[in-house]
């Protein structure tokens, strides 16, 4: 079916000095992973508050490891927009606000 995509406006991830969102998220795994950490262990605390079983920290820090994956990832989405909205300059990111 030709013609029923329209162009997409995203530059070509190949293009010179951009960084894919791939790079951005290994970069930021670093400390993506550990804040998943943080916020598991704390939601294991609240959730022990209410009558469930305690989540260990080195649960928490295990739990981490694949799911701080799809936090990288987010992280690296955002960084990536924060990132196009500074290079389109102050005229484009002011009619966007």
């Amino acid at each position: 079916m030709s013609g029923t995509r329209s162009p997409s406006p995203r530059a070509h991830p190949t293009e010179p000095g951009r960084w894919p969102v791939w790079k951005l998220a290994v970069l930021l795994y670093p400390f993506a992973a550990p804040a998943v950490a943080i916020n598991l262990f704390l939601a294991g605390l609240i959730a022990h508050k209410t009558g469930f079983a305690a989540l260990p920290p080195v649960l928490a820090l295990w739990l981490s490891v694949p799911l701080g994956v799809p936090a990288a990832w987010l992280c690296g989405r955002w960084v990536r927009g924060l990132l196009d909205e500074a290079a389109a300059g102050p005229k484009r990111a002011a009619a966007k606000s």
